[in-house]
């Protein structure tokens, strides 16, 4: 096959897998070059590791399919870094998202704490603010900004050794090392880096032994002049089940909140993620978008994505009219979108109880009762994971909750008076929040 006929076979394979993936689909594609196509296999160079890890994970279907479809051919998707250092260096293994970036992030009244003491902990590691503890809502940019931060520092501090983890993982990789009888390699793997970064560390709480550990993994670095920098959905002073010098420590450097973005930085927000996909909208539709969708950066992120699905499916360019009904489904959720709080004012308000007794420890029959049911109506009228409706209810852990919601549906099938009081408070709730 002649090379200009190749050639021309990726770019098609590149155009189908954008228009079959658009929530996947970046700017950056335009990158990619052709590395092979023989042997049944289609090598796709990428320009950096972060987009090479990116591909891997999120795009190596459509790609896939794409190539079967434009070839004809059962044909697999390579892709590789295109440089001579792919894997040489140990701080390639971070799985950074190629599109979070400092560059890429959008500043706004509710985040520019935020995001300038992660630019400055960037240039100076241990030095500025140390530890730095961002916390926030879900969806606001604190995720983007732990890989802004790791992704500078890969390019400033060559051989800087980073750990960047979620809570989660901390936790399990703790538990594992406990069951291989292996500590001294978790405590080497975390106790010796550069730089520490954990999201979501909230899910510290009642994990005793965890805690522990981590309380030992801060001193380590701290008292090294090592970086740490850590994020929850609250700040420190909030964090319920969690040791107390542990807080303490928290405080020790900068705490800065992230808060929904602004009106005007919403419209920023759109036009950004519009830009990195290689879109083109008009002010009017990313003003609309802006003006409709306000919770997070992620619903705004799946409006624009809603939009561009239905102007490709209609074949229409992306215009005001077709935005207007791609969204007008969501428009009509959001006003009807039930948060834990309008659940637990209902619940307090039926029951005669104060929201200190249900994230108490009380469990006598008339605080337990009330407590359960928050969680089973949270469970079934909102989108809060386990671990969210815990975490309003005195930071219980996601099994607590998981026992609440099955006992209170084995109540349901033989109580006719439980069963009457839940529709009496499922409907009172979905009225307050209509009007």
């Amino acid at each position: 096959m002649a090379t200009s006929g190749i050639a021309g076979i990726f770019d098609d394979v590149v155009e189908r897998a954008r228009a079959m993936d658009p929530t996947n689909a970046r700017r950056w594609f335009d990158q990619l070059v052709l590395l092979h196509l023989d042997g049944g296999a289609l090598g796709i160079g990428c320009p950096d590791e972060a987009a090479c890890q990116y591909l891997k994970d999120h795009c190596k279907d459509s790609f896939n399919r794409a190539a079967q479809q434009i070839t004809g051919h059962l044909l697999s998707v390579d892709f590789r870094v295109v440089t001579d250092a792919e894997v040489s260096d140990p701080a390639l293994s971070l799985k950074l998202h190629a599109d979070y970036t400092f560059d890429n992030f959008v500043v706004g009244p509710s985040n520019r704490l935020a995001h300038a003491s992660c630019v400055a902990v960037s240039q100076s590691l241990g030095n500025t603010y140390n530890p730095l503890f961002i916390y926030g809502n879900s969806g606001l940019g604190k995720t983007h900004l732990l890989h802004a931060v790791c992704c500078q520092v890969q390019k400033e501090c060559t051989g800087a050794v980073i750990e960047l983890v979620s809570c989660e993982e901390f936790v399990n990789c703790f538990i594992r090392a406990i069951e291989e009888g292996n500590l001294t390699g978790f405590q080497s793997q975390f106790r010796t880096v550069d730089l520490l970064v954990i999201d979501d560390v909230q899910f510290l709480r009642e994990r005793e032994h965890s805690q522990e550990e981590f309380f030992h993994t801060f001193n380590a670095l701290y008292n090294g002049g090592k970086q740490i920098i850590l994020t929850a959905d609250r700040p420190p002073t909030e964090m319920q089940s969690v040791q107390e010098r542990l807080v303490s420590r928290f405080n020790w450097g900068l705490v800065a909140g992230i808060d929904p973005p602004t009106y005007e930085t919403r419209i920023a927000i759109v036009q950004k993620k519009a830009h990195l996909r290689g879109l083109e909208i008009s002010d009017d539709v990313a003003q609309y978008i802006a003006q409709h969708v306000q919770a997070n950066i992620r619903e705004l992120e799946g409006a624009l994505t809603t939009i561009y699905a239905l102007a490709l499916t209609e074949k229409e360019p992306v215009s005001l009219p077709v935005a207007q009904k791609a969204l007008e489904g969501q428009i009509r959720l959001a006003i009807r979108h039930i948060s834990i709080t309008d659940i637990i004012d209902a619940v307090t308000h039926h029951f005669d109880v104060r929201l200190a007794d249900l994230q108490s420890k009380r469990r006598s029959q008339s605080i337990t009762e009330p407590r359960q049911i928050c969680m089973y109506l949270a469970r079934n009228l909102t989108k809060h994971s386990l671990e969210e409706i815990g975490g309003h209810l005195g930071g219980r852990d996601h099994t607590t909750v998981m026992h609440a919601c099955s006992k209170i549906s084995k109540i349901l099938k033989t109580d006719s008076k439980m069963d009457a009081l839940l529709k009496h408070l499922s409907k009172q709730i979905e009225q307050v929040t209509q009007g």
